[in-house]
């Protein structure tokens, strides 16, 4: 498998050919490329075609559709062309493919042209199995790039730190950690923003540098409000939460930020293993879980379920519970910003 900053891990025994990491990236006779991360995937096949374009400028490129395929398309582009010009052909949609795709492709693996690149874009799903299976035995010579989704904040935060990794240049840790909790909902836009960042910047990245450009980002407004609440000041938290709302932030995200850290910090409450032991045990990042306990401190257990128990029922209030959204906001914020006593 793959992880979510573009290296690759051990792979299944069952699969003959190499899986790799989206960075990693290369051209072949085949390249399968699979997994729901469809900005990763771009990224993927936008690198195999500046690696072909690099070694021969004449690169000609062709696109097919394997949702609306029909017999002989695939073997008319793919076919020896008298000069022997390098050819990439780009397939999409594999996952909804016709049965003429299917048949025509697992006829072209057992012979494919040396001069063609067939990169096969597959999203997930049963549908055109055949196909993977039979690359993945080695037939046609392929190799797979496996986009895997970024779920975990820990994903996005290897995510991040390997863009500005690649771009040569330095951010500082907590830089990172804002700019997913701004883009935690979504990777393309957190790819964007890391190279907008880098573009817009000189120097070394810090979190004065994130707040500036995105600080104002919903999802960092309502980690912002949390933080504030979760340090135990009721007074500070309300006029931040009277703010954001006024900026236009949304409930919905506003109560899952105060889950989200709630949840983590009732899960290290007590475990005395290293920040490493209990990231793999729990599914967060290091980072993270020191956070959270720094944020424990003024925190009982009793008051802890309190607190959650209040942003429960905020997150039902906010989804349709309650006609009065803002108020049942400030009752969570309440609640939460006096340790779960009130």
């Amino acid at each position: 498998m793959a992880t979510a900053s573009g290296r690759s891990s051990k792979v299944k025994t069952s699969v003959a050919i190499p899986q790799l990491g989206w960075r990693e990236a290369r051209p072949a006779t085949v390249v399968l490329v699979t997994g729901p991360e469809e900005f990763l995937a771009e990224r993927a096949i936008t690198s195999v075609r500046q690696q072909l374009r690099a070694a021969d400028p004449s690169l000609e490129v062709s696109d097919l559709d394997a949702a609306s395929y029909a017999t002989g398309q695939l073997l008319t582009l793919a076919s020896p062309s008298l000069f022997g010009e390098p050819r990439l052909i780009r397939v999409s949609s594999v996952e909804k493919c016709t049965d003429e795709f299917i048949e025509d492709v697992v006829s072209y693996l057992s012979a494919p042209d040396a001069d063609t690149t067939l990169v096969l874009r597959h999203g997930g799903g049963v549908r055109g199995k055949k196909i993977l299976d039979t690359i993945r035995v080695g037939t046609g010579g392929g190799i797979e790039v496996i986009v895997d989704e970024l779920k975990s904040d820990n994903d996005k935060f290897e995510f991040a730190l390997a863009e500005f990794d690649a771009g040569d240049r330095r951010i500082t840790p907590g830089a990172v950690r804002g700019l997913v909790a701004a883009f935690s909902s979504n990777g393309a836009e957190l790819a964007a923003a890391c190279q907008q960042l880098m573009a817009d910047t000189s120097g070394d990245i810090d979190e004065r540098d994130v707040d500036t450009y995105y600080g104002g980002r919903a999802e960092a407004t309502a980690f912002r409000v949390a933080d504030i609440a979760i340090a135990g000041r009721p007074g500070d938290a309300l006029i931040s939460l009277r703010n954001a709302l006024e900026s236009g932030a949304d409930p919905v995200p506003m109560v899952a930020a105060f889950a989200s850290k709630l949840r983590v910090m009732a899960r290290v409450m007590g475990d005395r293993r290293s920040s490493g032991e209990l990231a793999g045990a729990i599914g967060a990042a290091p980072w993270q879980i020191d956070r959270a306990r720094r944020d424990l401190s003024g925190w009982s257990e009793g008051g802890l379920a309190a607190a959650i128990v209040a942003v429960a029922a905020a997150d039902a209030n906010v989804k349709g519970a309650t006609r009065d959204p803002v108020y049942a906001l400030e009752r969570m914020v309440n609640v939460v910003a006096n340790y779960g006593l009130t």
